[in-house]
């Protein structure tokens, strides 16, 4: 079956609904799915649980569905360079279950290999703990974190063969490959498309069985902070 779209719009066609739950891939503002986002906000989904290490800053990336008033609530790891997001918390307008990062991404890992749930002895003691079920294990205690799968997960990769494989590039390999296997539909956007039989077997890191959609997309690639060193005088 044939993958390939034109769009973030032709990708998204038919498969939004308000209350659905996006798992967003990426790291800060590295290997985020731009167009998709994007696409998103213009579709007028309302409601979404997002699902997403951070939610962008202010006016790009997840930060645009804050500005929009189109999530409702958030299931993060990083929170910290967005303001808007912080307005809506704090006036209770957004919800927020925050996860610790290790937890948050096995969390998904869990979700997309069929896994309901597992210890960790993270957050054992902690407010991440309230209200979940705390286990000894060989003297130590271990709280139970269930597994995350979404409606759609929207992700970014480098490059795709034609039938979905994908490879990811440093840092955007943050989140992304294991969102791709936890969303009940998996839309992608990547740089370059290339024929079947042009990537290494070895170095495919998400299989194309779990990518539905496919297209190219064009990246702005901000950076959340820039920082430079001052040029030396003598």
């Amino acid at each position: 079956m044939r993958k390939i779209v034109s769009d973030a719009r032709a990708a998204l066609d038919g498969l939004t609904f308000d209350g659905m739950t996006v798992m967003s891939g990426g790291f800060g503002l590295c290997g985020i799915p731009e167009n998709l986002i994007a696409g998103l906000r213009d579709s007028g989904v309302k409601g979404l649980t997002v699902i997403s290490n951070n939610a962008g800053v202010d006016g790009f990336g997840l930060g645009q569905l804050l500005e929009t008033r189109q999530i409702a609530k958030m299931i993060s790891s990083y929170v910290g360079e967005n303001k808007e997001f912080e307005r809506q918390y704090l006036a209770g307008e957004l919800q927020l279950e925050f996860n610790p990062q290790g937890t948050l991404a096995e969390r998904i890992r869990a979700g997309g290999a069929g896994i309901p749930a597992f210890f960790t002895a993270t957050g054992v003691g902690t407010l991440v703990a309230e209200g979940k079920e705390v286990r000894n294990f060989d003297g130590r205690d271990y709280v139970m974190e269930t597994g995350l799968i979404a409606d759609l997960s929207i992700i970014k990769a480098w490059k795709a063969d034609e039938r979905g494989n994908l490879v990811f590039r440093k840092t955007a390999r943050n989140f992304n490959p294991m969102m791709a296997t936890a969303g009940k539909v998996t839309l992608v956007e990547v740089e370059e498309i290339v024929p079947v039989g042009s990537l290494d077997p070895d170095n495919i890191h998400t299989p194309g069985v779990y990518v539905d959609r496919l297209f190219v997309g064009t990246f702005e690639k901000r950076i959340e902070q820039r920082t430079v060193r001052q040029k030396e005088v003598a």
